[in-house]
């Protein structure tokens, strides 16, 4: 049985806090792998400042090519929009039906706003979640403090955002630290965000 966390994204662009949390879960949980699956379009963004799926796919494949348990996935990119992770979960299981066993990993802050999720009790039933922490305000709700399907991981707190970099990149600053050295090859060839 192949132990899959599966990392949200729309990773616009990822950069390296998305890979140190992936490559943390991958290698400090019973996880084989960690794929990270790039969000066409979640129902709480808006679209303008996202690149195209294919760029962010191609950004996320050149940050983990180095890393065989870390795997871009484009499951979502063909499923109806808006898309619910609810619904991707269904989907996944139903393509892999043996062999595969999927669990959602998220940042603590996502935990706190976890019960307004589509049929949230429906992914907590069936699934995993390991969570990686994040400063924030506001706290988790008491269902699912000692929850025995929801894992805290201690991993290193990274405070960098996509928006951030975005907004450093149109501004004529050098972000280079911040990002995978092929990502920002690529975003550099592409001429994004600038």
């Amino acid at each position: 049985m192949k132990k899959v966390g599966l990392y949200f994204g729309t990773f616009n662009p990822i950069h390296i806090g998305h890979l140190i949390i992936a490559n943390h879960m991958v290698t400090f949980s019973d996880l084989d792998e960690v794929w990270l699956v790039i969000t066409p379009q979640s129902p709480f963004k808006t679209k303008k400042t996202l690149l195209s799926n294919n760029d962010r796919y191609q950004m996320v494949y050149e940050a983990t090519k180095d890393y065989p348990k870390l795997k871009p996935s484009t499951i979502e990119f063909n499923l109806q929009q808006p898309n619910y992770t609810v619904e991707t979960l269904a989907h996944l299981s139903e393509k892999y039906p043996s062999g595969h066993q999927f669990s959602l990993i998220m940042g603590a802050d996502n935990l706190k706003t976890f019960h307004k999720w589509k049929n949230h009790e429906v992914i907590l039933e069936l699934y995993n979640i390991f969570v990686y922490p994040r400063i924030s305000t506001g706290t988790v709700p008491e269902g699912f403090q000692e929850h025995p399907r929801i894992h805290p991981v201690q991993a290193p707190i990274m405070e960098i955002s996509s928006t951030f970099i975005r907004k450093a990149i149109e501004e004529g600053k050098d972000v280079r630290p911040m990002l995978p050295a092929p990502v920002w090859k690529y975003m550099d060839q592409m001429n994004f965000y600038r």
